[in-house]
């Protein structure tokens, strides 16, 4: 029976989890010597690595003086809370990694609070003290305070706490001691965080996530509750709905480095992968073959947020995409649903080809679409609704902690802001030149307001947001007031066209881009919808007087990434995504079809 630990590392967006991760692996030598190791191990999805995010939880496995430290990354935003909250059922300790400038973030706390309530033990680092101006005190302090404020037991606000650089790969008990090395932190991580508890009795494992291989097919991955699973051992699956299977497991690994590794047992409290198992899903039970015990599933949050998916219907269906069918987009969304617990998708009544789908948010939908554009498929999507409860007879909506952080000279304009989308403003606190503001914002409000702040504040804002809870309708928002450009007919836009009509607002499209009518080319400066003819060029006449014939000066366009199209579309518009292009147009292409309805209704 070998000495384990298992770990899950909570860190904001940034703060250098996944640097502090690699140089763990690099102490329990799992490269080879002169091996290139700086790869951000844990980040390895396209998406991730461009946003700097963790969306996928993963483990890794090294070992350090003859124990076995497991190491789970948690996502850090909250629309990954799906992830989380699986993630945490496997850890036995959570170790927080704070900016010792920054210090710990919206994000960071409701992650750190769903921990405290597992009743993990924590321990703290604090990265990167070699910045400039850094204040590694004030930081620890600042923990200290977060902790108490989440309702943290004396046990677990009795935490050690680390100081380093992950980067320069140091780590040591004072910020002005400078090692060469982490491995003061692997001793403490050994000490502190206690080893999971022997349970003896027959076999139980709460399958908490899903792994895929091409050649053996799902893989069940959770951590031993009680007893010891083998290798060819019959067992039964108990679902969430209460029904059981009984099957029998082919192949047991546990994870060693980045890989598994073929074992014959696997004891009580070491993570383990399943397989050879077929029909499970996430928050199922492996039991006795004979006296099953379920274990209780896992709790998630409810989804906040929903959208309308439907397949690509526009004058350019089929050009770039692989899959664009309704059958091809529904397999898709189901298997998206075996593995994202958060996620929930449901059909829209008389219809094959729409369905709606409920997320945790913007960033969570997103995430969605983007991934399957990348694999290939054509879809249009609506506008995101937040989802509303009647709660004690009376309407409530999804209300959010909104944090932003800007320099002094920009904060009235921020709370002037969210105010007018009834916001309230929570507190505020300065920070040498720049200024923390807090505010409860109803989740509408947010949608579109990062282009703003962003705008306003000359590129200098930073805005996070975590789900509180559901409170009463706030009232009306109003929303984005300028009107839509479209596009009159299908053509290639012309320079001469676009030079013509640029005093009527901005352009998303260059000039040589083909449109086809009723798509959104442009924003206009007047709050109603104009339509515009972009495929007109030049009459071409045998005279030319001198001077008259002026080159056509063009602004380049306004590119808008697949977030900001979806905040910023109205409710008769669809976003087209296809692998090659995104593009915004009306859900009713002809112009006097659109007249004919906006009459009638």
């Amino acid at each position: 029976m070998q000495d384990i630990r298992n770990i899950a590392v909570i860190a904001h967006v940034d703060h250098g989890k996944t640097t502090l991760v690699d140089k763990m692996m690099l102490a329990g030598k799992l490269f080879r010597d002169g091996q290139n190791n700086s790869d951000e191990v844990l980040d390895s999805n396209d998406l991730e690595r461009e946003r700097g995010i963790t969306i996928l939880s993963k483990n890794v496995s090294i070992n350090w003086k003859g124990t076995k430290i497991n190491i789970l990354d948690t996502p850090g935003h909250s629309d990954f809370g799906g992830e989380v909250e699986r993630v945490l059922n496997m850890a036995d300790g959570c170790l927080l990694l704070v900016d010792a400038f920054e210090g710990p973030m919206p994000q960071t706390r409701f992650v750190l609070q769903k921990a405290l309530q597992m009743g993990l033990k924590p321990m703290v680092v604090v990265n990167k003290v070699d910045k400039p101006n850094c204040r590694p005190e004030e930081v620890y302090e600042m923990v200290f305070d977060l902790m108490c404020d989440l309702n943290a037991t004396e046990d677990q606000l009795d935490f050690p706490v680390v100081y380093g650089s992950a980067k320069n790969g140091w780590m040591s008990a004072g910020w002005k001691e400078q090692t060469d090395n982490i491995d003061y932190l692997l001793d403490l991580i050994v000490e502190n965080i206690p080893g999971p508890k022997q349970l003896e009795g027959t076999p139980q494992m709460l399958i908490t996530s899903l792994d895929y291989s091409s050649y053996t097919g799902r893989i069940a991955v959770g951590r031993v509750h009680r007893g010891t699973l083998k290798d060819g051992q019959n067992i039964t699956i108990c679902h969430r709905d209460g029904s059981t299977e009984r099957t029998r497991i082919k192949e047991l690994h546990t994870f060693e480095g980045m890989g598994h590794k073929k074992t014959a047992a696997v004891s009580s409290g070491d993570i383990c992968a399943v397989i050879g198992l077929e029909n499970f899903e996430i928050g199922d039970t492996i039991a006795d073959f004979d006296n099953p015990e379920p274990l209780p599933p896992i709790a998630v949050d409810e989804p906040t947020m929903s959208m309308l998916f439907t397949i690509n219907d526009s004058p350019f269906f089929g050009r770039e995409g692989k899959f664009c069918t309704s059958r091809h987009i529904s397999e898709r969304l189901e298997k998206e649903l075996e593995k994202n617990l958060a996620l929930r998708v449901s059909n829209v009544e008389n219809s094959m080809d729409k369905w709606i789908v409920s997320g945790r948010g913007v960033l969570h939908l997103s995430v969605l679409v983007e991934t399957m554009r990348r694999e290939g498929y054509e879809l249009q999507v609506g506008q995101p609704q937040v989802i509303y409860k009647e709660i004690d007879g009376q309407k409530c909506e999804p209300v959010e902690e909104l944090t932003i952080n800007v320099p002094n000279d920009f904060s009235s304009k921020m709370i002037d802001m969210v105010t007018r989308r009834k916001g309230e403003l929570l507190g505020m606190d300065t920070e040498g030149d720049r200024v923390n503001i807090t505010f409860e914002i109803p989740s509408r409000g947010i949608m579109g307001l990062r282009t703003n702040v962003l705008t306003a504040s000359q590129g200098e804002a930073i805005m996070a947001h975590r789900f509180k809870d559901y409170q009463p309708f706030k009232g009306e928002i109003v929303r984005r007031t300028n009107g839509s450009m479209l596009a009159m007919e299908n053509g290639t836009a012309f320079a001469y066209a676009i030079d013509k009509l640029q005093d009527r607002g901005k352009f998303f499209i260059d000039a040589g881009e083909e449109v086809y009518g009723g798509q959104v080319v442009g924003e206009h400066v007047h709050d109603k919808d104009l339509v515009i003819n972009v495929t007109k060029s030049k009459q071409l006449t045998n005279v030319r007087a001198s001077g008259s014939d002026d080159k056509a000066r063009v602004i380049p366009k306004t590119e808008m990434s697949l977030e900001e199209c979806i905040e910023y579309i109205k409710a008769d518009e669809y976003i087209e995504v296809t692998p090659e292009s995104i593009r915004m147009r009306k859900i009713t292409l002809d112009h006097n079809e659109r007249k004919r309805e906006s009459k009638e209704a």
